[in-house]
């Protein structure tokens, strides 16, 4: 096993061997200096967009911009001229955009999305480390957005960060005009007598296609607040200790189909709850967030699925508190924390005749601390605790209800600390999770391990500027508990090791802990005119799990990849830019088997009109899988090539429109084609309609249908059950936003959804390690199909049935929100949710199936929801 090896002295000898390189200075356009005059009257300027104060004639105003599109540096087309002013509470921005005697478009729609408007960026460097920024957005349209920066790349965005503060715009004969007042108690700055922030500032022009910058970053290099000038003249300030409340009060009722003899289910079930959030900041760096008894009523839903496979499905997370500043709590190693484990669904079983469970477990509260020091320390501290969660159960026959513990009050705690040093922003950083829960003697103490705890140190290493990096991390886990429980891990599909021909571990049933590790090295080039590279490894080992807190599909793997990528910047006479990038990856398990190798070629054009193409190929060869028969003995995969076409629109236009096409072939005569659409249109300012349907259909070779015992010898004792699945599935996603004004609108979502499956040639595995199935039906071999769907099957002397398998579902999940932020900071929603599902009477998914998802049974859930801001400086 040499390989192992030379990964973990390729990992341990990454840091030293960096540290004794010297990077070279980063390469900086010439500074820029800008001033922030002071103003003494409070009265003087009304944000209103008008620029009408007479504090703005005392202003300096700069107008010295630079195209990055559709030329760099060339003289933009158009002037842009900004000021600012502070007083001893806000800094104050004014700009005017001319426009050439062409209205922009000034689409309206919520917060923190600008549709198709004009708009123009602030960005602020308050630490000045040349690192961290953050941007504040206003839009022709009197839209803001708002996002932070967590490291040195323009469109590394955190759009969860929302900071209160004010905006308005303008339309003019000549173009718009803008005005910004930003609060001080909404940025993270030092204490210093004389403030020294860096500026960054951006007009997009849609219309044009025209990218205006105040300091052009080229587009063959890396980096964006390493580049930013310099904000000057603001003196006296001090940080705020930002206190904040947001208490809120909701009411929501549940409405569906009352079932006969149910007593958990009258056809209606209301509800009320109050909790508050609250910040908090710790000095001028740290900010403490809290929440009791939190709400997320308004939250959409996650996508319908059919999933066939062993392994969980991982959604993202739509919970504001636990997006907000979650960048800080995540390194470059494994997903060690993965949010939405936090109050997920309980997990204990509870049988009877009639059974109400929680959907989710109740999350009693959560705290967290974030910031980054002067010293360029970065520092995320999260804990949450979930109750205790019980189903209810009623047996008709005794006439009796009963309640069964379904999962156990948990503790929840996620930490990382980031050190950042040297001129290039290297950083180093340590991450630590821990999970505990109150099992006692509960029965669940055989389903679910006591305490997990995992954690490791990363770093990224850079040079010349960022142009190169050298990065990777080393971690480990341990999860304990009963020995019932770790049995289950073992035999989870993350790590299969149940499996007979395995050398590499053993399941061992007296096991009350596991511990693994996890490591890897990468080194890039990511800067330069037109060649870029990357290689990297990376291991789990067979015990590594993370899954109580974090996520990881599968331990037992060693991955190592290439890519190289050739890019042309600069505009020629077809195109605006294009690319063409080369990846090869090959992965083993610690037994030394080759698990996978695949290779692609992606070719990405952008045209001088700014429409897109992607064309791309790919391919896998021969393989073995060790999960493909679900912890029976090592089987082949078959290989395969395949493809994929995209083309989108020019994103600035108010109707877009983009398609996408994909293909696979295996040589197991197994086949899979995707075609999927997306149509915007804007037909007012303030009505934007998106249609996004998809079909899918493919033939699955190898699908896993069981497993039987008292199999063949050769097969460990064990017979392992496959068969050809048939599957179609279309979707059509709607999305329909209606803004009243930037601070209120309406926006729906729904998503007809319709999937079916027929299985056929059903066969079994007949030798470890064969790419072949043997098919029931041949080599005297009988296969019967009963009335009921299912299939007896005799084989080697034994009979047994299995099935049905086939699936026929329609799904519809639909959220309409009202939102009004009717005072600063302070929101009213009203929400109205459907979630819908059913069989399929056609049995064979189709495009009409989407239509019969409306007539699915279901639940209607209906929430009012107000928060209030309230701050103290």
């Amino acid at each position: 096993m040499a390989r192992f090896p030379l990964l973990l002295a390729l990992v341990a000898f990454a840091t030293p061997l960096a540290a004794q390189v010297r990077s070279a200075a980063v390469s900086l356009p010439d500074a820029k200096a800008f001033h922030a005059g002071r103003r003494a009257d409070a009265s003087q300027i009304h944000v209103d967009g008008r620029l009408d104060d007479a504090a703005w004639s005392t202003a300096t105003w700069r107008s010295d911009f630079r195209q990055k599109d559709p030329v760099e540096n060339g003289a933009p087309s158009v002037a842009t001229e900004v000021a600012f002013l502070y007083d001893e509470d806000a800094l104050y921005v004014a700009a005017r955009l001319h426009g050439g005697g062409t209205p922009p478009p000034a689409s309206v729609t919520r917060r923190d999305q600008l549709g198709n408007a004009e708009h123009l960026v602030i960005a602020l460097d308050t630490y000045h480390d040349r690192r961290t920024s953050y941007s504040f957005v206003i839009s022709s349209g009197g839209v803001r957005s708002d996002y932070y920066h967590p490291s040195d790349a323009e469109y590394d965005r955190d759009y969860t960060w929302d900071p209160v503060w004010q905006a308005r715009a303008v339309l003019t004969g000549d173009g718009w005009t803008a005005e910004a007042r930003i609060p001080f108690s909404q940025l993270r700055f030092s204490a210093a007598g004389a403030q020294e922030w860096g500026i960054q500032i951006n007009r997009w022009r849609p219309q044009e296609n025209e990218d205006i910058y105040w300091v052009v970053v080229p587009r063959n290099a890396n980096g964006w607040a390493s580049r930013f000038g310099t904000l000057e003249g603001i003196e006296g300030v001090r940080p705020s200790r930002r206190v904040e409340l947001l208490p809120y009060i909701a009411a929501n009722g549940t409405f569906e189909d009352a079932t006969p003899g149910d007593p958990f289910r009258d056809g209606s079930d209301l509800t009320a709850r109050a909790g508050a959030d609250f910040k908090m900041g710790l000095g001028p760096n740290l900010t403490l967030d809290a929440t009791v008894n939190p709400d997320f009523g308004q939250v959409e839903a996650d996508p319908a699925e059919v999933n066939l496979s062993a392994f969980e499905t991982f959604f993202s997370e739509r919970r504001p508190f636990f997006t907000e500043g979650a960048q800080l709590l995540r390194g470059s190693g494994p997903n060690y924390f993965y949010s939405r484990r936090i109050g997920q669904a309980p997990r204990g079983p509870a049988a009877g005749d009639f059974v109400d469970r929680p959907r989710n477990a109740t999350i009693l509260g959560a705290a967290k601390v974030t910031g980054r020091l002067k010293s360029g320390t970065s520092i995320g501290v999260l804990t949450a605790f979930t109750d205790k969660e019980e189903a209810r159960t009623y047996d008709v026959a005794a006439d009796q209800f009963r309640r069964r513990e379904i999962e156990p009050f948990t503790a929840y705690a996620v930490s990382r600390v980031q050190q950042e040093f040297g001129a290039s922003q290297s950083t180093v950083g340590l991450t630590l999770t821990g999970m505990h829960r109150s099992l006692g003697d509960s029965t669940l103490a055989a389903l679910l391990p006591g305490t997990a705890v995992s954690g490791g140190g990363d770093w990224n290493l850079r040079f010349k500027g960022g142009a190169y990096e050298l990065g990777g991390h080393v971690g480990f886990s341990h999860v304990q508990g009963d020995a019932a429980a770790i049995l289950r891990v073992q035999r989870h599909p993350a790590h299969f090791m149940q499996r007979p021909d395995a050398t590499e571990f053993d399941l061992d049933s007296t096991r009350t802990a596991l511990t693994g590790w996890s490591a890897s090295v990468n080194a890039e080039k990511n800067a330069g005119t037109h060649w870029l590279w990357a290689l990297g490894a990376s291991a789990e080992s067979p015990f590594f799990d993370i899954n109580d807190v974090g996520r990881l599909q599968s331990a037992n793997d060693l991955d190592t990849y290439g890519q190289l990528r050739y890019r042309v910047t600069t505009p020629g006479r077809l195109f605006q830019r294009w690319s063409s990038n080369a990846y090869l990856g090959r992965s083993w398990n610690f037994g030394g088997v080759t698990t996978a190798t695949s290779t692609s070629l992606g070719n990405s054009f952008t045209f001088r009109n700014f429409w897109s193409l992607f064309l791309g190929v790919f391919g896998e060869l021969r393989a073995q899988s060790d999960d493909m028969t679900r912890g029976g003995p090592l089987m082949g995969r078959p290989g395969l090539v395949g493809g994929d076409v995209e083309i989108n629109s020019n994103e600035g236009q108010a109707t877009r429109v983009s398609a996408a096409f994909s293909w696979w072939d295996d040589d197991a005569d197994g086949w899979g084609r995707t075609l999927g659409t997306d149509l915007s249109i804007r037909p007012t300012p303030s009505i934007e309609v998106t249609l996004s349907p998809e079909w899918n259909r493919s033939v699955e070779s190898r699908q896993y249908v069981g497993r039987e015992d008292n199999g063949p010898a050769a097969t460990y004792g064990s017979r392992y059950l496959f068969a050809r699945v048939d599957r179609t599935t279309w979707s059509a996603s709607l999305r329909v936003n209606y803004a009243f004004s930037p601070d209120l609108s309406l926006e729906l979502y729904g998503e007809p959804f319709a999937a079916s499956g027929h299985y056929f040639g059903y066969g079994d595995l007949t030798q470890p390690r064969s790419f072949a199935i043997r098919r029931f039906g041949t080599a005297g071999t009988s296969v019967t199909k009963n009335p009921d769907g299912s299939r007896t099957i005799s084989a080697d002397g034994q009979t047994f049935t299995v099935g049905p398998d086939d699936f026929s579902v329609l799904s519809f999940r639909s959220n309409l929100v009202l939102r009004w932020e009717w005072h600063p900071g302070s929101t009213l929603f009203l929400v109205w949710q459907q979630d819908r599902s059913g069989q399929n009477p056609d049995r064979h998914a189709t495009f009409g199936s989407l239509y019969d998802t409306f007539r699915a049974d279901g639940s209607n859930f209906v929430a009012l929801k107000m928060t209030y801001w309230l701050a103290a400086r």
